[in-house]
């Protein structure tokens, strides 16, 4: 792995992705390599230091719409796609300038038709993504009209916040369309940028949520010692960034939640040049590994961190706890680095990561704060972790949705 992301990141590619996702995704940092790609990673890099959301406003908005759409006599809720709207309202907001709101849009608006379409075109990705050279075999009409939604939202997003004069405050945040603008105001390219970076904020913050309720209700000891930090807050829904760090076990909790379910379960790259992995090779899988040029590395991150040698003999388990003790992974500086990669690693690595979990420890916060029951709905099943079935698109999330029953 380090030797994949970091140590000899040169000498691998994203190999066919541009191909497989152009329709949907066009070139943006997804799928770039080389200079376009670090030219890409240098404008987004202002947006996500922790100064431009340290308050959480953006976070408060969302959450309170996402409150607002379970009523208070409801019981089982499937929370899973109220994430994803809720996720997308954050991304949209915090990237250009003005959420989407599709949290307080009702159904069957063109702001749902685009989460709709938004599913559509990731299922098929995924299956181009399956079949690497051969990704041309799948596609159709379904799949160009999901895309060409897709798209048309984009445009909507950029006319919008373009054509708007700013109030002061307003320019003096850094805000990723309007830099892009200024650096390409090429239609095409910024649309391509705006999508990619949907589907990064959106997919894999909702699927951390989403995995963490399911098991939180599925382990309700957990749940109650998480309930019980979360009270020394007092209630308090002003909170910081600086506030959510330390309530310790709740940042376990959402750890040990990406450990099991890493939002990007399986990756690949390809080999630019003819190269070497240190290790893996030979009879005892020690010696190096020759990696013929154009030769594609696949890998599961979702794998490695089940090792019972990095995580203990119950790596299995959902078991926030094991953070606070000695493991395989910190044995030596290889392993601690690279043996936990929920958000990647090396000069790829998720450029969002403390965003992203500011943001997911926030929702949980507020989602506790405000329901006193939060349990196993009657008739669901208590499965052993992996047992349950996933979903894979670009992400992977919870095939039967994240039912929950909520009591005020």
């Amino acid at each position: 792995m380090e030797a994949i992301l970091s140590s000899n990141f040169r000498d691998f590619g994203m190999g066919p992705r541009r191909e497989i996702t152009f329709p949907m995704f066009g070139d943006g940092i997804f799928n770039q390599d080389g200079h376009e790609w670090k030219q890409s990673r240098e404008l987004l890099r202002p947006q996500f230091h922790f100064k431009e959301y340290a308050d959480l406003g953006m976070f408060s908005d969302a959450c309170d719409n996402l409150l607002d759409n379970i009523p208070a006599s409801s019981r089982v809720v499937d929370l899973q796609p109220l994430f994803f709207r809720l996720t997308l309202d954050v991304t949209t907001a915090f990237l250009f300038g003005e959420s989407i709101e599709s949290l307080k849009a009702p159904e069957n608006t063109g702001k749902q038709t685009f989460a709709e379409a938004f599913n559509v075109a990731q299922e098929y990705i995924a299956k181009r993504f399956r079949l690497l050279d051969l990704y041309w075999l799948v596609g159709g009409k379904e799949f160009r009209d999901a895309c060409e939604k897709v798209r048309f939202l984009a445009d909507q997003i950029i006319d919008r916040n373009l054509s708007h004069e700013m109030t002061e405050d307003e320019g003096r945040k850094y805000v990723f369309l309007r830099a892009m603008a200024k650096k390409s105001p090429d239609r095409n390219a910024l649309r391509s940028q705006i999508i990619n970076i949907l589907t990064a904020g959106r997919d894999t913050t909702a699927c951390l949520l989403s995995w963490t309720f399911f098991l939180l209700i599925r382990h309700p000891q957990v749940l109650e010692k998480l309930r019980v930090e979360i009270s020394e807050l007092n209630g308090n829904t002003d909170l910081t960034r600086t506030d959510l760090r330390n309530v310790k076990y709740l940042q376990h909790v959402l750890k040990e939640t990406l450990r099991l379910y890493p939002p990007v379960p399986v990756n690949a790259r390809t080999a630019l040049c003819t190269t070497v992995l240190p290790t893996g090779g030979g009879p005892d899988r020690t010696s190096p590994v020759l990696i013929p040029k154009g030769s594609s590395v696949a890998y599961s991150v979702y794998t490695m961190h089940r090792l019972p040698d990095l995580y203990g003999m119950d790596a299995e388990l959902f078991r926030p706890e094991r953070w606070d003790e000695p493991m395989g992974l910190s044995q030596n500086e290889t392993n601690s680095k690279w043996g936990y990669l929920p958000f990647n690693g090396g000069p790829r690595i998720c450029l969002g990561m403390d965003f992203a979990l500011t943001e997911a420890a926030y929702t949980v916060v507020r989602i506790i704060q405000k329901f006193p029951t939060i349990k196993l709905p009657g008739g669901e099943l208590v499965e052993l972790v992996g047992v349950e079935k996933q979903r894979i698109t670009m992400v992977m999330s919870i095939t039967g949705g994240c039912n929950v029953e909520l009591r005020q």
